[in-house]
């Protein structure tokens, strides 16, 4: 037991999954150092949808009550024509999801999911800012890390065009530095992320009386030829987030920070419903970022590395299962490596347990939106129909088709594989003894 207590673990990378696996991992006992290259953790994207999934994992982590106090449960999902404005379906979300998938769904501000993360990790963690990783060497006996200096850092012994970087070595390395991972590129080679032909805007709109009033506590989607927006409460209900997304090639800076004119927004939705376009109005300051997404891996790390959240899977925001699957990462990973003292073979254990989970609900986000973009008057008249049907026919085999997504429980014990030596050869697959 002592040998797993005191590795040495570094994850490259503080967004949601790196500093969940943190947490986690420091639970477990293990010495983890994060190497975040941002100086800093300030008020970074905006809204993020987290599922039952996710939450179980949060619940791990004692935040059920910190997500209550800083998230909001939405009533009800509700998809309207972004024409006409018709609504097209109806899905019971507060209450409903509790009872079928065992745990609640909230909408939260990326900064205050973050915040809670911090809190929520232990002493056995060094979190370090202003640490961009350059280079990795995985043929090492141990993994090691090239970090470059912050801006302005004096290089102790070296002369004036001395690079200014250090090295930092590990028992494992976790990847969870995003689409554009470093980690990644060293693992499987440098490639460009594609760009999928969609750009989002995304704004945070201040609550008043008339907003309240005008915009229920729901999840809403408007969706539209070639596009769609997304807007819900967030941060108790005092801000209302805004993802507006248009097929365009007009932008294709991929930043989320990127500053964009309200104008733009406006310009990019002319036609669209005008009570949404009202709403729209009300945006004073705006971002835009071009979505762009990778095909699934066959392979996730070698030796003692691996590959975590969007660097291993990044995904279209369709599902809204981008952060919930870097939490289930990084509880899956948190668990492969507390139960087998041998790195390489907990990494790969933890893969495995991953790869086709993740690889279905990335190619299952991309038709997601292609379904939600239709233009065509009969396929789109022919997929409001479907929808309007089954929200009111079919609302609990919608549940029950939501079993696999939400349903879905990484805290609980893995089913264990039988052992080939006594496994029992007649047994048909799937069946169970009694």
């Amino acid at each position: 037991m002592r040998e797993r207590e005191t590795r040495r673990l570094a994850v490259v990378g503080g967004g949601i999954g790196g500093l969940a696996a943190a947490a986690l991992l420091s639970r477990r006992g293990f010495d983890v150092t994060v190497l975040e290259q941002a100086a800093g953790f300030g008020e970074v994207g905006a809204g993020l949808q987290i599922g039952p999934n996710g939450v179980k994992v949060l619940r791990q982590l004692g935040l059920a009550d910190a997500l209550d106090g800083v998230g909001v449960r939405p009533r009800q999902l509700v998809l309207r024509d972004g024409r006409t404005g018709w609504i097209v379906s109806r899905t019971g979300i507060a209450g409903d999801f509790e009872r079928a998938y065992g745990a609640p769904y909230y909408h939260l501000h990326r900064a205050d999911l973050l915040r809670l993360l911090q809190e929520s990790i232990g002493a056995q963690v060094t979190l370090r800012t202003d640490a961009r990783v350059t280079a990795l060497d995985i043929d090492a006996p141990r993994p090691s890390l090239t970090i470059a200096a912050p801006p302005g850092a004096r290089v102790v012994g070296g002369g004036p065009d001395a690079p200014a970087v250090e090295t930092f070595e590990a028992d494992a390395v976790i990847g969870a530095d995003g689409i554009h991972s470093v980690v990644r590129d060293t693992l499987l080679g440098a490639r460009p992320p594609r760009f999928t032909g969609n750009v989002a805007f995304r704004a945070l709109i201040e609550v008043d009386e008339s907003l309240r009033r005008q915009v229920p506590m729901d999840s809403t989607i408007w969706i539209g030829p070639g596009g769609h927006v997304v807007h819900y409460y967030v941060r108790g209900g005092t801000l209302l987030n805004i993802v507006a997304i248009i097929e365009t090639d007009r932008w294709t800076d991929e930043s989320w920070t990127q500053p964009a004119q309200p104008g733009e927004l406006l310009a990019a939705f002319r036609g669209w419903n005008r009570h949404l376009l009202g709403l729209l109005e009300r945006v004073g300051a705006c971002h835009r970022w071009a979505l762009h997404d990778r095909d699934p891996l066959s392979q996730w790390g070698t030796q003692a590395t691996t590959l975590l959240g969007d660097a291993a899977h990044p995904m279209l925001p369709f599902l809204a299962q981008g952060a919930v699957m870097a939490l289930e990462d990084a509880w899956v990973l948190a668990d492969a490596l507390a139960h087998e003292s041998d790195t390489a073979a907990a990494l790969r254990r933890y893969e495995t347990r991953r790869m086709k989970r993740t690889a279905r609900i990335q190619v299952a986000a991309r038709a997601r939106g292609e379904a939600m973009h239709r233009s065509g008057w009969v396929e789109t008249w022919r997929r409001n129909a479907t929808l309007f049907l089954r929200s009111r026919l079919a609302r609990d085999d919608q549940l029950e088709k939501g079993q696999g997504l939400y349903g879905m429980d990484v805290t609980r014990p893995a089913p264990r594989e039988p052992d080939a030596r006594t496994a029992d050869p007649h047994r048909k697959p799937g069946a169970t003894h009694a």
